[in-house]
């Protein structure tokens, strides 16, 4: 267990975007390591799960430096999937994902 941890500690370091701060959680139920990415002012930049092998998992929400949610997106073992929204310029748009294929 302290070896994924500490696994994906150091992959997260690659994954960290340019931004300064990170929170990260084991889920002992899922086995999944919720991560919090913030931006440099503190506001939230983006939550999600990866898998102990360092895929993303499960549900992702991006964030702008003012808290306003940027995306909604979805992966499963490190591939798109399912209905994806953009916030852009204040109006929606959707983009499905098949195994890593979009179809507008």
């Amino acid at each position: 267990m302290k070896n994924i941890l500490v696994f994906a500690i150091a992959l997260f370091t690659t994954f960290a975007f340019a931004q300064k701060e990170r929170t990260l959680t084991l889920n002992k139920e899922t086995n999944l390591i919720e991560v919090v990415y913030y931006h440099d002012n503190g506001e939230v930049s983006q939550t999600g799960t990866y898998t102990a092998d360092g895929k993303l998992e499960g549900k992702w929400l991006s964030f702008d430096k003012k808290g306003n949610k940027t995306v909604t997106a979805f992966y499963k073992e490190g591939k798109k999937i399912g209905k994806w929204v953009y916030v852009i310029d204040g109006k929606l748009k959707e983009v499905d994902y098949n195994n890593n294929v979009a179809s507008l």
